[in-house]
């Protein structure tokens, strides 16, 4: 087997890729920057109670998104273009039906969801109002998602990079004229992120206006047999971006009882980038998955192996190297999003910092291991490793550590989850690959 063109497109797909995601999450990230110098740390505790709703938008879009990928990516070398199509129109009309039931949420339950997330008076009007226009545009979110992960399994991750990045760059420019020019607020904050993925959606479009794209929406009746193999490839998606959103949800409630809203905020800080990290290993993972995919297509099992070996040692030298810098530039990291240099917020957010972040070697494992699986077509796997990484370990851990009142266990749930899920994985795959080379040793005496 030659290993060069598998290296090769390995490195093209995940440095768009990861660009894209860390696209994604820098309109969160900015958001953060922006209220943190315009409304001080009620407004960074008002932004941390609606992270939630931005997992729960990015679940539902990766699910179909990578799920129909996926289904796009393994279909494409041995089927019709009808037959693709009819994977895109199906995994977009299921998609609209999710989009409906936010639109709903938002327009008529966006107090009692405000409220549901633990926010108090003090920064209930804030965090409302940045939900409510979140909810209202959930239909851009969800398909700025799905229009991005086809891009890339029709090979064209490059454009989808540079849909994402012009979001980016139009939220950066809307939330300083919308926030500081305007003074329009918590408001203007999002309203700069809702109107960035109509951007990204509108330089993806290229792809299909120029005829590139193998993916059309076309009228079709609905496939219940095919929405269902969609939804079980993006599941594991699906379950760590809401098993992300419950993280946060739990530590609020925990950060809140301990620390207060001050608490809540310096936990903004780690989280917002947090999700920055997370973005670069989702990055490494779905720029990998459409080529395990295609290698599943053509049952090559030695170059997806070879695929998920790189996809390993690449983010374990990025963590390394990432928490390295973490860890010596604690201070400036922290004091770039307290402005009001609130002394309280900046012990919490230092410390919390460096112990939570112990994360993320395992993280990238995991997340790996998960495209690895569902890209195997065994789903069942994908899911329970993104499940037990995600809440059946983070919650108990968590309230575990809110029992004992330590706020410095409260830091450590992620890192010891990760671990577990990492060694229960790695036990996971161990046997299958002794059942898979079993089984070749058998074909090779035959």
């Amino acid at each position: 087997m030659d290993r060069r063109p598998i290296r090769s497109d390995f490195f093209r797909y995940i440095l768009a890729n990861v660009i894209s995601s860390v696209g994604v999450s820098v309109y969160i990230l900015i958001d953060t920057f922006f209220i943190s110098k315009g409304m001080g740390s009620e407004g960074l505790a008002a932004l941390n109670l609606a992270l939630p709703v931005f997992n729960f938008l990015n679940g539902f879009g990766l699910m179909f998104g990578m799920g129909g990928g996926s289904k796009f990516s393994m279909m494409y070398c041995r089927t019709e273009r009808v037959e693709t199509d009819r994977i895109f129109s199906n995994a977009f009309m299921t998609m609209l039906l999710i989009a409906a039931v936010f639109e709903i949420t938002g327009l008529f339950f966006s107090k009692q969801i405000t409220h549901l997330l633990g926010a108090d008076a003090a920064v209930f009007e804030m965090s409302h109002s940045y939900l409510r226009k979140i909810f209202l545009f959930s239909p851009a979110f969800l398909m700025n998602n799905l229009l991005a992960c086809f891009m890339r399994n029709d090979c064209a991750p490059r454009l989808a990079m540079m849909g994402m990045l012009s979001g980016s760059l139009v939220n950066v420019v809307l939330d300083y004229i919308f926030i500081f020019r305007l003074d329009m607020g918590m408001n203007g904050a999002a309203l700069a992120t809702c109107i960035a993925p109509f951007v990204s959606m509108g330089v993806m479009s290229i792809h299909i206006i120029t005829g590139w794209n193998a993916f059309s929406l076309r009228l079709t009746l609905p496939s219940p047999k095919l929405i269902r193999e969609i939804i079980s490839l993006g599941m594991h998606s699906f379950f760590t971006e809401l098993s992300g959103g419950i993280v946060i949800m739990i530590f609020n409630f925990v950060i809140y009882r301990l620390l207060g809203n001050t608490g809540i905020a310096a936990y903004g800080v780690i989280a917002n980038i947090g999700i920055v990290f997370t973005a670069i290993y989702v990055g490494i993972s779905s720029g990998v998955q459409p080529l395990m995919c295609r290698y599943h297509g053509r049952k090559n099992d030695a170059a997806i192996r070879y695929l998920l070996r790189l996809s390993v040692i690449t983010s374990l030298i990025f963590s390394v190297c990432a928490y390295t810098v973490l860890f010596l530039q604690t201070s400036f990291i922290v004091g770039i999003f307290n402005s009001s240099g609130n002394n309280t917020l900046r012990d919490i957010a230092e410390h919390g910092l460096r112990l939570y972040f112990l994360f993320m070697p395992f993280m990238g494992i995991n997340t790996i291991m998960s495209v690895y699986f569902s890209s195997n077509e065994k789903t069942h796997t994908a899911q329970m490793i993104s499940l037990l990484r995600g809440t059946l370990l983070v919650i108990p851990l968590a309230f575990i550590a809110f029992s004992l009142r330590s706020i410095n266990l409260v830091w450590l749930t992620i890192p010891v989850s990760e671990l577990v899920t990492a060694a229960v994985a790695g036990a996971i795959f161990a046997f299958d690959l002794r059942r898979i080379l079993s089984e070749d040793l058998k074909l090779a005496y035959r």
